[in-house]
C-alpha cells in the first residue's frame, strides 16, 4: 500500500461535516420561517420558535438574520422570487403567439405559487400591512410589481404582433389577468372549505383566459359588428 493511499483527502476536496451543516442552515431557517409565517402569521411568530423549528440555537439564528424583518425578506427572496424568475424566463424564451404565452404564464403561476404554501403570502401581507408598512412596500416591489411586469410584457408582445388591441391599457390589463389568480389563492385559505361547490382551478382559469383573450383580441370588435 502506497503512503498516498492512507493520506486523508484535503479539506477542499471533502468539506467537513460541520461546514456542510453550516452552509445548509440559512436554507433550513428560511423553510422553518416560511412554515411558521403561513400558519401563525408574522406578528405571532417568535424568533425562538423559528430557531427551534430549524434545529438551531437562537444565537445562530440571529447570526444569519439580525431581525424577523430580515428573515421575512429572505423568505421572499429565496422562495417567491425564484418562481418569478421562472416566469421571466418563460417570457424571454417564448416564440409562439402571445395568447399561448399568457395561458402558460397563468397556469405556471398557479402551479408554482397559487397551489403552494407561497399563495398564503399575499393574504399574510394584507393582514400585516398596517403594522409593517416597510415590509409591505418590500413585498409589493419584489413580488407584486414584478409579477405585473411579467404579464404586461406578454401583453405588450401581443400588441406589437397585432394579436391584441392597440389601445389596451397594459397595467390595468395585467392586473385583470392576475386578479383570478390572487382571488383563487385567497379563497383557498379562507372560504373554500365551507363552499358546497368546490373551486376547480384548472377549469376556472381556462374559462378566465378564454373570456379575457376574446376581450383583448384585436379582431373582436370587427367580428362582433359583422
Amino acid at each position: 500500500m502506497n503512503a498516498s493511499d492512507t493520506t486523508p483527502q484535503s479539506e477542499s476536496e471533502t468539506p467537513p461535516r460541520w461546514r456542510r451543516r453550516s452552509d445548509a442552515r440559512p436554507g433550513e431557517i428560511v423553510e422553518a420561517a416560511l412554515e411558521l409565517f403561513v400558519t401563525k402569521g408574522f406578528t405571532a411568530t417568535r424568533m425562538d420558535e423559528i430557531a427551534r423549528a430549524a434545529g438551531v440555537t437562537k444565537g445562530t439564528l440571529y447570526l444569519y438574520f439580525p431581525s424577523k424583518e430580515d428573515l421575512f425578506r429572505a423568505v421572499v427572496h429565496e422562495t417567491v422570487v425564484p418562481r418569478l424568475e421562472m416566469g421571466e424566463r418563460l417570457v424571454a424564451g417564448h416564440t409562439g403567439p402571445a395568447a399561448d404565452l399568457l395561458r402558460a404564464l397563468v397556469h405556471a403561476w398557479w402551479e408554482k405559487i397559487g397551489d403552494s404554501r407561497l399563495s398564503y403570502m399575499a393574504k399574510l401581507m394584507t393582514a400585516e400591512s398596517a403594522n409593517f408598512p416597510e415590509l409591505t412596500r418590500y413585498y409589493v416591489e419584489e413580488v407584486v410589481l414584478r409579477a405585473r411586469r411579467i404579464f404586461a410584457s406578454a401583453l405588450r408582445r401581443g400588441i406589437e404582433s397585432g394579436e391584441f388591441r392597440g389601445d389596451l391599457p397594459l397595467h390595468d390589463a395585467a392586473r385583470l389577468v392576475l386578479a383570478p389568480l390572487v382571488q383563487g389563492a385567497a379563497y383557498r385559505h379562507s372560504m373554500l372549505a365551507f363552499d358546497p361547490e368546490p373551486l376547480e382551478m384548472t377549469t376556472y382559469l381556462d374559462l378566465h383566459m378564454d373570456i379575457f383573450l376574446r376581450g383583448i383580441a384585436k379582431t373582436a370588435e370587427t367580428e362582433t359588428d359583422a
